[in-house]
């Protein structure tokens, strides 16, 4: 695979055949951090397809300057923010009548991919907040630093590292089974 730098020159300069090598050097990565921001499988597959179909279409008048890997991190990270922000919109309850989060790793190719270990720990994310939860899979499952994450989500670096050190915090507490599920 040709590193990012090649890959950055050669999108900029309209090649065809680079978005497939972009495809296959960061689809599991993105497909593993939507499935976890969204809890379902299915849904982080259809997130990060529909990334690659936004950068297919605009690829002719899109140049990018920074990393690959940031710009569709943050990318998979918008789509999935839409997603959740079109389901509330769609089915709006109230917090007594909700149910607890599932994650769809219970399918036998959600064993295969995550794991018995994988299925604990993406139980315990879903019981965090969502902007807990995102804050935690882009810091370490992307290594974004904390001024980007706080530039993507639109709020200080302070509110970033706070939602970082609480949700850290909780999920601690959650795999250390101190807090009811």
């Amino acid at each position: 695979m040709l590193k990012d730098a090649m890959l950055l020159w050669k999108f900029n300069r309209g090649s065809a055949d680079v978005l497939l090598q972009i495809y296959e050097k960061y689809k599991d990565q993105l497909v593993t951090l939507a499935t976890a921001l969204l809890h379902d499988a299915n849904a982080g597959e259809d997130a990060v397809h529909d990334v690659f179909v936004s950068l297919i279409r605009s690829a002719p008048k899109l140049k990018l300057s920074r990393s690959l890997k940031a710009y569709l991190t943050v990318s998979v990270v918008n789509n999935v923010r839409s997603r959740i922000k079109a389901k509330r919109r769609e089915q709006t309850v109230g917090l007594d009548n909700t149910d607890t989060i599932i994650s769809d790793t219970d399918r036998p190719d959600g064993f295969a991919i995550f794991g018995e270990q994988m299925k604990r720990l993406t139980f315990s994310l879903a019981q965090l907040p969502y902007e807990q939860r995102e804050v935690i899979m882009l810091r370490h499952y992307s290594g974004m630093k904390f001024k980007a994450i706080a530039e993507s989500q639109g709020v200080s670096t302070n509110t970033v590292q706070g939602r970082y050190r609480y949700g850290l915090e909780k999920l601690r507490s959650l795999l250390n089974g101190q807090v009811k599920k």
